[in-house]
């Protein structure tokens, strides 16, 4: 009896599907990944915008609050940093409040929708790494919203067009607003590796 063997040109073709297929499900996984995480990017810049509404909602209602009721100009110094010429101004508290209160509005909704596949934590556990997360974006907002307000800073926003008299020609509500945008992408990325990342499973083996 004679056993029929395959050349080497045979086992290679028979094999190159076989390559092939994984190749093509690899891309497949991948492609599928990039979908995903633009979905998710897309939800995310949904709530962030609803962030931003809520955060100028917010920086609206302080600044006129502090204005009616203790003459408070969002430019007016509230704290002097130690005997030098520079200042936290009172724009600065108004953000940090309109800040953690769009923070916690954003947590909740990128925990319930935009990210609702992830690993869920307790509320909490989930909601000082958000904030933690949210304090760099902070940082960022607070940054370009200094340079914006400043009218020695190169980015100043021009005088002669916001000079504040409509809300429309409001200089600190439209720093408030760009600074927010700049910001939600490094919200974004941190948020996805960090607070919404999957947790980390590590291996015990046995012998």
């Amino acid at each position: 009896m004679v056993e029929m063997v395959p050349s080497s040109a045979e086992s290679a073709e028979s094999a190159e599907p076989v390559g092939s297929a994984a190749v093509s499900g690899a891309n497949k996984a991948k492609s599928v990944k990039l979908v995903d995480s633009a979905r998710e990017f897309i939800k995310f810049g949904i709530v962030g915008g609803s962030g931003v509404l809520v955060n100028l909602l917010v920086v609206f209602i302080a600044t006129k609050s502090f204005g009616a009721g203790w003459g408070i100009h969002e430019n007016d110094v509230f704290l002097n940093l130690f005997g030098t010429r520079w200042n936290i101004r009172w724009y600065h508290v108004i953000m940090t409040i309109a800040f953690v209160v769009a923070n916690t509005w954003n947590y909740q909704l990128n925990r319930s929708w935009t990210f609702k596949n992830a690993s869920k934590r307790s509320w909490l556990r989930g909601f000082f790494p958000f904030l933690t997360t949210g304090v760099v974006a902070f940082v960022v907002s607070q940054t370009v919203a200094t340079l914006l307000m400043n009218p020695t800073s190169p980015i100043a926003l021009p005088d002669h067009i916001f000079d504040g008299s409509t809300g429309l020609r409001t200089k600190f509500y439209w720093s408030a607003g760009i600074s927010t945008l700049v910001a939600m992408p490094v919200n974004f990325i941190i948020n996805k590796l960090w607070t919404f990342g999957r947790p980390k499973v590590i291996r015990i083996e046995t012998v």
